[in-house]
């Protein structure tokens, strides 16, 4: 059966709202959730970023979901400190813990001062860094010299099992990469076809694990909040790769989607007033194969959002 969890956005919400918010989702019903890890938002209206491991924890301890967390080693993390923060919580909480690790954005990276690497040596550090990660959490000490470099590192505090790494893409050539090495993956909303594309190019080139998704939407009773909602909070983030990867600063991705019109954001956003039409399309994304979907709301007020899917939309697609 499909698993239908939540998005905590911390470039959006203040922690201790987020917090709120889950619990609140997993008694409306939503039976997972998942958190990103960003440094900085993607436009100064959004206005928050908090820590995402320290969220965790509390999460993880207010709650009994499961939740994995979707963040970027290689810079702003050293794959070290990534493996111990996944394998101190993994142990903590058995099998409610899975990370999905991406090559990451300037946006969050270039705090660091140093140069933000093209993509190609991204993506060869990034499975540098998929490398020492799986081997500390297997109990190995590790000496690396590459585009990381790791010297005598080991953990300390290990989980009974190694928890689920997840490729993180949202092209079929990245999908097809991550089946390297990945136990599952974790991709966005997008047109049918694109998605079945995707999720293709990963099962074809041998991926294992389940297929989640991300789905980015804006709900409201009437029409003109709902697009408001997703115009407002939502606009910075309708550029494919490369500006999505390379911009540093927020006030940029402000600067960049000043004349970004609400149908735009439409093409990236899941916009409607109406449940049954949620329930619809995730439906369908569930027969894309898509066994995990975590619903972003992507305004800065989850309660309602919450409440209703509860009440109209988890009934119709969990029955």
């Amino acid at each position: 059966m499909t698993v239908y969890g939540i998005h905590a956005s911390h470039e959006q919400i203040h922690p201790s709202g987020l917090l709120a918010a889950v619990r609140r989702a997993e008694e409306a019903g939503f039976s997972a959730a998942m958190s990103s890890d960003h440094f900085s938002p993607w436009s100064e209206r959004q206005g928050q970023s908090g820590f995402a491991w320290s969220w965790l924890g509390a999460a993880l301890q207010a709650t009994e979901l499961p939740f994995g967390v979707v963040t970027a080693p290689g810079q702003r993390y050293h794959p070290a400190i990534t493996a111990q923060a996944i394998g101190t919580l993994a142990s903590m909480y058995p099998g409610r813990f899975w990370a999905a690790l991406g090559t990451g954005e300037a946006s969050n990276e270039h705090i660091t001062g140093d140069g933000w690497p093209r993509k190609d040596v991204r993506t060869a550090r990034l499975r540098e860094c998929v490398d020492v990660i799986r081997a500390l959490l297997s109990g190995e000490e590790v000496s690396h010299d590459g585009l990381v470099t790791v010297d005598r590192a080991k953990l300390w505090t290990l989980p009974d099992e190694v928890p689920l790494l997840i490729g993180a893409a949202v092209s079929p050539a990245t999908a097809r990469w991550c089946a390297e090495w990945a136990d599952g993956l974790i991709t966005v909303n997008a047109p049918p076809e694109r998605l079945r594309e995707v999720a293709g190019a990963y099962r074809d080139a041998g991926g294992k694990g389940k297929l989640h998704l991300q789905m980015h939407l804006s709900w409201a009773e009437d029409e003109d909040t709902a697009i408001g909602i997703a115009h407002e909070q939502w606009r910075s983030n309708v550029f494919p790769p490369p500006v999505c990867w390379d911009l540093e600063m927020a006030e940029h991705f402000d600067v960049v989607s000043e004349h970004v019109a609400p149908a735009e954001v439409a093409k990236v956003v899941d916009v409607s007033t109406d449940l049954k039409w949620y329930a619809e399309r995730l439906h369908e994304y569930a027969s894309l194969g898509f066994e995990e979907i975590y619903l972003h709301h992507v305004g800065q007020d989850l309660n309602a959002f919450i409440d209703a899917f509860g009440e109209h939309v988890l009934p119709e697609v969990t029955a």
